[in-house]
């Protein structure tokens, strides 16, 4: 079955240290006029995703903590965009 480099490439788990990065990225697309409430489903891990992961990792459990860590950081993405963007969907200031 697959293994760890078919599923998550080397560089992506050292990206995987700097979610402001990613966070800024999706920011960056909102002040460009994307949907605040469409890049929320882009940053989420879809729930099919999430269940195929779940499945793999049954597989192969070495899979689990590399899973676990993508799942923790789009969530660490998501949650300093939305401290960017705000529940109505308006830029917050820098005070």
């Amino acid at each position: 079955m697959a293994t760890l480099p078919q599923f998550v490439p080397v560089d992506t788990l050292q990206d995987l240290e700097y979610p402001q990065r990613e966070a800024a990225f999706f920011y960056g697309l909102f002040l460009r006029g994307h949907s605040a409430d469409q890049l929320r489903r882009d940053i989420e891990v879809p729930s099919a995703v999430l269940a195929k992961w779940h499945r793999e990792a049954q597989r192969d459990p070495q899979l689990k903590d590399v899973f676990e860590r993508m799942v923790d950081y789009r969530r660490h993405v998501l949650a300093i965009f939305d401290a960017l963007v705000g529940s109505d969907g308006q830029p917050q200031r820098v005070q």
